[in-house]
């Protein structure tokens, strides 16, 4: 087995492409972007410096006006981040996992980022300075070095007084955003979001050229100086960095060379390796062939190898200064479960398989939730052919593909080292036939406050069987198009590029969009506080589109509507701003409200009783009043297990059903017509005697007849149907299993019935089928979805009776309409005089 060399891991014998002779520090422009790095973290754009070596490739913002990461990268009005370090990754591995570094907490404006050195005479740097005159008298400078050998960033901070005041302040640093983090050997060490990324990072303080590491604080006279360094590694794991830094500090130092084995001489790829030293910790990655190497000052250790499936082995390791110690791990064979999942036409399809343990074992915990490919207790695949390792014990497996196909389940025994095959067929139950399972809000880690991978977001999306799905990341122009075509998807899901447009005050998302490929958060404009102001650019945004969807994401219906400044006093909110949006949200990820009379919620946190409005009866006043903008049901996820898509979709009418042939245009028009039904599973057409569907307008006179259908797969159930006529829950058209059995069906269709809707007035309607004594716990497992209750209403359907034209009635549904600032005293006090 080869030996290792100072400074050198196994992660750089894998990287790819020629690599210079000499280190480098250049500008990115329009010609050059091929130059940055790539990752899932990786966020370089035009203007700013390239760094690197024979080793590395790290990336420095450049000075531009609202320059940060991603929008959440710090939030506030100091929340800009230029000259810092934002990507940082082996050369060529193209595996960025920071978001971002910041020498001593630097944020905020600077007076310039520039190239100190070009590399030419064997050292590359790149400078930010702050100048004294701008930032209170304090002068501050961070020089990023690189050189030749060196696999990481050497960062050294001078500040100086130039101020009349003495100063004091911390000189910590920053860093995010990572799974874990943690010291070992008295560095400082972070993991990737998802360790299947197999990146790690480390830094520490270098003592050398006279410098010293500094304090928690420093402390500076008028015209006093100091400089500090530190040195920040990257490697293929936490420990191989921890061991870069290590190295670069000088010190004893050894080398530990692994291959992991599983069975007939099986690499072992999966693993993750402990490395212990007392109460410390940090781990290790193998590469694809079951290789992993680290160096870490001489002393005693303990190493424990674990994989899903496989017995975990522990070793000691001793390891000498300047020595290599070879090692062979024997993991032994894995148990594991073979799907082979296909839908009735024999084609392998996307899908979510459940891990439950029964009998006395534990459900297993395959990784972070997150991801795709192993979150918690579930695996999301995009196809049904996928491999799954689990310890021996007893499962019951569960496996779907969306509310619209049948499940599958089993219970089996899995034995030590046994690998069971699972085929299994998912059949279309339900027929949805000129309608589109669509989600308009997810998110991914481009978005910045969540960090699950955008193509696990996709395989997430299409195992849950959302067919539309527009590209809403946050404060960011963006399509995921290309992960959808890299995974295979293209006949599962169709997308368009958007954008959800974020601030303090409403946030709107917005399609389609033309992304800028390289420039600060793809293009989009900056927010503005007041969202009139916003809806119009976005209206108007990159040109005339008379397409566009605009819609409000979890709204406050008392700022936007009702009180726009919070003080108790109805103002009208943002008065002009329901003509200018397409639609609200009137449901996303939690139990719907749509049969709750009462403005208001309670709930609590900790010992303390909170009371917040209730959206949905809010739409229903606001309906009353003339509003008519549309009801949308989203996920709004930024997970996969727990707050992932699939609880609450948006059906949209279409003329198409193939998502590979799906005409964006005719989907927005039809969402812009109305033509919706919200669902967290029950598929429920509605329709009147004339066929007008949701959004429609029709005439009548006394009465009026509704076709009403209710579809449900094979894990879902309804138990009522309840038809609003403006907003009011009329008894006589309220109907449950329990009190008109003959109207319910226990197949695939529970309810299909034409109901005769007495009306003495202009009414909308709308159609709710409700789940009273079930949920959705079959489909969903331990995520937060499944207690939420099967449920699906439509959009509006308005009625002129009169022949004049369709007239809201004014009904506030026995309530005022909410303002701001209610205690829940207050709140129930308002209930209670209206229930006497």
């Amino acid at each position: 087995m080869k030996k290792i060399p100072a400074l050198v891991c196994l992660a750089s014998t894998i990287i790819a492409g020629p690599l210079t002779a000499a280190p480098e520090a250049f500008e990115i422009g329009p010609d050059n972007t091929n130059q940055l790095p790539r990752g899932k973290e990786a966020d370089g754009i035009i203007g700013d410096f390239v760094l690197r070596n024979d080793k590395i490739e790290a990336v420095i913002s450049h000075n531009a006006h609202l320059r940060r990461a991603n929008m959440s990268t710090f939030y506030g009005d100091n929340g800009v981040t230029p000259g810092c370090l934002y990507d940082l990754t082996l050369r060529g591995s193209n595996n960025d996992q920071i978001t971002v570094f910041t020498p001593s907490g630097q944020q905020g404006k600077v007076a310039y980022v520039k190239i100190a050195k070009s590399g030419v005479d064997g050292e590359a740097s790149i400078e930010t300075v702050v100048t004294g005159p701008m930032n209170k008298g304090l002068y501050k400078r961070h020089e990023y070095i690189v050189k030749d050998g060196w696999q990481g960033v050497l960062i050294v901070t001078t500040m100086r007084n130039e101020g009349t005041k003495p100063f004091k302040g911390r000189v910590s640093d920053r860093w995010t955003n990572f799974s874990s983090r943690g010291r070992f050997a008295g560095i400082n060490w972070a993991d990737a979001i998802d360790p299947a990324d197999k990146a790690g990072y480390a830094y520490d303080w270098i003592e050398r050229g006279g410098m010293k590491r500094p304090g928690a604080e420093v402390s500076l006279k008028p015209g006093d100086e100091i400089s500090f360094a530190r040195f920040l590694g990257v490697g293929s794991s936490p420990a191989e960095a921890v061991g870069v830094v290590a190295a670069f500090q000088g010190g004893a130092m050894g080398a530990v060379e692994c291959e992991l084995f599983g069975a007939a001489n099986e690499r072992v790829a999966t693993a993750t390796v402990i490395v212990k030293q007392g109460s410390a910790q940090v781990a290790a990655y193998p590469d694809e062939k079951g290789r992993f190497a680290f160096r870490l000052p001489a002393g005693k250790y303990e190493m424990e190898a674990r994989d899903h499936g496989r017995k975990t082995v522990t070793s000691s390791l001793v390891i000498g200064a300047r020595g290599v110690q070879e090692m062979k791990l024997e993991l032994g064979p894995a148990s594991a479960i073979a799907f082979d999942i296909k839908d009735e036409r024999g084609t392998s399809i996307p899908c979510k398989a459940q891990f439950i343990g029964i009998k006395g074992t534990p459900s297993p915990n395959l990784g972070p939730d997150n991801r795709a490919h192993g979150c918690k207790d579930q695996y999301h695949s995009e196809n049904g052919e996928f491999r799954v390792q689990l310890d021996p014990g007893n499962y019951r497996i569960v496996v779907t593909h969306g509310v619209e196909f049948s499940h599958w389940s089993k219970e089996i025994r899995l034995e030590a080292g046994e690998t069971v095959a699972m085929t299994g067929v998912l059949r279309r139950l339900v027929d949805s036939e000129g309608w589109v399972s669509a989600d308009f809000h997810n998110h991914s880690t481009p978005s910045g406050d969540n960090t699950c991978g955008t193509d696990d977001r996709v395989i997430n999306l299409a195992a849950e069987h959302i067919e539309f799905a527009p590209t809403t990341e946050h404060n960011r122009l963006y399509d995921w198009t290309p992960h959808i075509e890299k995974l295979g998807l293209t006949y599962e899901i169709k997308t368009v590029p958007g954008t959800e447009f974020t601030g303090r005050m409403a946030h709107m998302n917005m399609f389609p969009v033309k992304p800028v490929p390289f420039v600060q958060d793809g293009g989009l404009p900056a927010y503005q506080m007041d969202p009139r102001l916003n809806a119009l650019v976005l209206r108007r945004f990159q040109g005339e589109e008379t397409d566009r969807w605009i819609q409000i994401n979890h709204p406050s219906m008392v700022q936007n509507f009702n009180d726009r400044n919070g003080d108790g006093k109805h103002d009208e909110g943002f008065v002009g701003l329901e003509t200018m949006i397409d639609g609200i949200e009137t449901q996303n990820y939690s139990a719907s409200q749509i049969l709750n009379p009462f403005p208001y919620m309670f709930y609590r946190r900790g010992t303390r009783e909170y009371v917040r409005e209730t959206r949905e009866f809010q739409w229903l006043q606001n309906l009353n009043r003339g509003h008519r903008y549309w009801g949308v049901a989203v996920a709004d996820a930024h997970r996969v297990h727990g707050n992932g898509v699939g609880g609450w979709r948006t059906y949209v009418r279409s003329s198409e059903d193939e998502p590979s042939k799906l005409d964006w245009r005719e989907l927005t028009r039809n969402s812009r017509n109305g033509q919706m039904v919200l669902s967290t599973g029950p598929f429920l057409e509605v329709e009147t005697e004339d066929g007008v569907i949701a959004g429609g307008e029709t005439k009548a006179k006394n009465s009026i007849k509704l076709k009403v259908r209710v579809q449900c797969t094979d894990w879902i159930d309804i138990d009522r149907v309840q038809v609003l006529v403006n907003g009011r829950q009329v008894p006589k058209l309220n109907f449950t299993r329990a009190k008109h059995a003959d109207m319910f069906q226990d197949g695939v269709v529970k309810f299909d019935r034409t109901i005769d809707v007495p009306l003495k007035e202009d009414a909308h309607l709308i159609v709710v089928a409700y789940g009273e004594n079930f949920d959705l716990k079959t489909g969903y497992g331990t995520s937060a979805q499944a207690g939420i209750k099967p449920c699906a209403y439509n959009n509006p359907i308005f009625v002129d009776v009169d022949g004049g034209g369709f007239e809201p009635n004014g009904d506030l549904l026995d309530y005022p309409l909410p303002v701001g600032g209610i205690s829940v005293e207050d709140a129930k006090a308002l209930q209670a005089a209206r229930e006497k």
